[in-house]
């Protein structure tokens, strides 16, 4: 059973920066697209950000520029690097393996996620 272990969380000030780790187990990881997911409270999860096998990435406009996202192949890992954050990033954040380019479907279970609150 895969699972995926979402970290790295936490308060920061508007501006501030924070790094979210993923660590994915049980499958073969560097074949795959790796996402980083945020859902806000009373919206929709959405896609921020992706990264395919080959270390091509995507970004929604919301977080383009700001956001980085990278992968360790051999430590089954995805990061996701979040700098000059905004109140408007507060969500929950997750990872996930998206299975077509809007992100709409993902092929491991949900894990937990990493709560990022953003607040002065």
């Amino acid at each position: 059973q895969v699972q995926l272990v979402e970290s790295g969380g936490g308060l920061v000030q508007p501006g501030g920066s924070l790094r979210l780790s993923c660590a994915a187990s049980g499958s073969i990881f560097s074949i795959y697209t790796m996402g980083w997911y945020r859902q806000a409270p009373g919206k929709q999860r959405e896609l921020v950000a992706s990264i395919t096998s080959r270390g091509l990435t995507n970004y929604a406009d919301s977080v383009k520029g700001r956001f980085t996202i990278s992968r360790d192949n051999a430590k089954n890992t995805v990061y996701l690097q979040m700098n000059s954050l905004k109140p408007e990033d507060t969500a929950v954040y997750y990872c996930n393996q998206p299975i077509d380019s809007e992100g709409l479907l993902v092929r491991r279970p949900w894990g937990q996620g990493t709560q990022v609150t953003v607040s002065s």
